[in-house]
């Protein structure tokens, strides 16, 4: 069993909420952040480098990956900010998409809305925003088995 603590969109905005969560950073196998305030994530990265995982979103300019994909327990996950595949749209290209990558599961920001879809057979999964723009949320992710069982968590 593998499990992740996904974030996104904090931009600049989720001390708070960040400091509530560190004692989750170390108890889960990866920490992902899908973009828009990768910035904040530099003392998580510090302190586990070897599970802290950052995208670079459309309000980000010098620090994380455009994308990236993780393996774990048989799944492979997209990771992406969400911009480049028009994710406020509709999912259907963000679908296609990680079908291309081969990956089973797409993990995306961007819209600040938490969600889960299954489009396409792909699970797509939004946690939301951690800053201040609505709700805070994040998502915490269990893998096992070849299974992926996504949970959306609010931190108001």
């Amino acid at each position: 069993m593998k499990t992740f603590l996904v974030l996104s969109d904090s931009h600049g905005r989720a001390q708070r909420e960040l400091s509530r969560l560190m004692p989750l950073f170390a108890e889960n196998d990866f920490i992902v952040h899908l973009g828009d305030g990768s910035a904040d994530m530099r003392p998580v990265l510090s302190e586990y480098p070897e599970k802290t995982y950052i995208c670079k979103g459309n309000c980000d300019f010098s620090y994380g990956a455009e994308e990236f994909v993780i393996e774990a327990e048989g799944v492979s996950v997209l990771c992406c900010h969400g911009h480049r595949q028009h994710v406020k749209s509709g999912l259907s290209e963000l679908a296609a998409y990680a079908r291309k990558k081969g990956c089973e599961v797409a993990l995306y920001g961007h819209t600040h809305i938490p969600a889960i879809d299954e489009v396409d057979g792909v699970l797509c999964v939004n946690p939301g925003s951690l800053g201040a723009w609505s709700s805070p949320a994040y998502c915490y992710l269990v893998i096992h088995r070849g299974k992926a069982v996504p949970t959306l968590v609010p931190l108001s």
